[in-house]
């Protein structure tokens, strides 16, 4: 509005009359004096603005000053331009009234935000007869873009649900851990809480690989506070395997903790555009200590949630999460690293959607449980539909479905060896490649020492 009505004149041949910042100190100056109703009673987007060039045009008439908001003595501090033409500019704002503010806005704004809708939206544009269908037009907009601001939102949320775990490396120290604390806390105090959880899972990585060291017990009490005494009662001064073992397991159950209380804080805000389960971490824990009977009741509640979803989070494969993984998925994981190293440039080669995750679960749960072949028809058939959903770059999730329809039919003569994939399995996958067939035997344990 202002380029085109009240900067230039038609012929340029007037100079410059009006700048944004006079714009935006009149509205610095209306929202000061004008009372909250002034605002919010009848709110009528073109009353406002019309009224706001009203008052506009009597500084130029009047007071011929457009007082400074920020520096004191405001008045004698003119942002006009000296040259500008009371006539002329009071004409321009004059003619500026609602039908013609209705007319320009239309067809600057809502035109222009039509083209952009999806193509049921912008069609509502070409009929706009009535007062009625300019508001259902307006509605649509409005709604479709409160949609895409939420989706826009959590992708944001996405991306820093894979940087958290993404930033964890061997200099992760106390001073880091503070700095990384504090910065994601002034983001979303949420993060906060998932920065914390990846931290434990990364502590106990290291546990697992190294041991127990004055580092790592610093990194605790700095992450943990007030609760570090729930992990230093399983240590002694002369640390043992076991009470080793018995940390990395409090650990780990207190990193799922943490992930599913971050789960129920981002679902609430979220769940309109993005389907959220909440319990897929304690899913995962529940199968990892051999309760599979929780772990199966909460995978299959889960997967009827996400039944019909367009959008859900993912579960990521990197090292810190890799350890509440079982060890088909951690050889599956490794086996297409090393088949595709391109992989591992990608993050989004490198995660499970929490429908595939669910599904292998419940798939896992089954046969050990021995449910009857009914239970297990009903599993493939969420197994087949999964797929046809699936992006075809979306290569562990593919892989992960596959291993597990295959596991469904052949469970008779499943060969279930520790820390092993079936070879069957992995040669219907990848094909009968000798390389892949040598290294699976270890690819778990290559994976995580990736």
């Amino acid at each position: 509005m202002k380029t085109e009505r009240l900067t230039e004149s038609a012929d340029n041949s007037e100079p410059a009359i009006m700048s944004n910042y006079n714009i935006k100190s009149l509205m610095l100056w209306v929202c000061e004096r004008k009372p909250r109703s002034w605002w919010t009673d009848d709110v009528n987007l073109v009353r406002i603005c019309a009224k706001l060039l009203n008052i506009l045009s009597a500084w130029i008439t009047y007071a011929r000053c457009c007082p400074h908001y920020f520096i004191n003595s405001s008045y004698t501090c003119n942002l006009f331009d000296t040259s500008l033409s009371n006539a002329a500019v009071t004409s321009k704002l004059m003619s500026i009234d609602e039908t013609y503010l209705s007319t320009w806005l239309i067809n600057n704004y809502i035109g222009r935000c039509a083209q952009l809708c999806p193509a049921y939206i912008s069609q509502l544009f070409g009929d706009m007869s009535t007062g009625m269908r300019l508001q259902h037009v307006v509605s649509e907009i409005v709604r479709w873009r409160l949609d895409t601001s939420l989706i826009d939102m959590y992708c944001a949320v996405y991306l820093a649900e894979v940087s958290i775990p993404g930033n964890m490396s061997s200099h992760l120290n106390v001073r880091s851990c503070v700095i990384w604390m504090r910065e994601w806390t002034k983001i979303d105090q949420r993060f906060s809480i998932y920065f914390s959880a990846v931290v434990l899972l990364h502590v106990a990585r290291k546990i697992s690989r190294n041991g127990f060291n004055d580092k790592l017990m610093d990194i605790l009490a700095t992450v943990q506070g007030p609760n570090f005494s729930q992990c230093y009662h399983v240590l002694s001064p002369g640390t043992t395997e076991l009470n080793t073992s018995a940390l990395v397991q409090l650990l780990q159950k207190s990193a799922v903790e943490q992930l599913t209380s971050y789960r129920n804080l981002v679902a609430p805000e979220f769940g309109s555009v993005v389907t959220i389960v909440t319990t897929d971490f304690e899913a995962m824990y529940a199968y990892k200590r051999g309760d599979y009977q929780r772990c199966l009741q909460l995978s299959t509640q889960n997967v009827h949630t996400l039944s019909g979803a367009r959008l859900m989070p993912i579960v990521p494969t990197s090292p810190e999460f890799i350890q509440l993984f079982d060890d088909d998925i951690v050889s599956l994981t490794a086996l297409m690293l090393m088949l595709n190293p391109q992989c591992r440039r990608h993050s989004r080669y490198a995660f499970m959607t929490q429908m595939t995750l669910s599904l292998y679960l419940i798939t896992q749960c089954q046969l050990k449980l021995h449910h009857p072949v009914t239970s297990l028809a009903q599993t493939l058939r969420c197994i087949k539909a999964a797929q046809r959903k699936l992006p075809a770059d979306f290569t562990l999730e593919h892989l992960t479905l596959k291993l597990i329809e295959r596991k469904l039919p052949r469970r008779t003569c499943h060969i279930e060896v520790a820390g092993k994939v079936d070879i069957t399995t992995v040669n219907v996958i990848f094909g009968n490649h000798e390389n892949t067939i040598q290294y699976i035997a270890h690819s778990g344990r290559l994976f995580r020492r990736i």
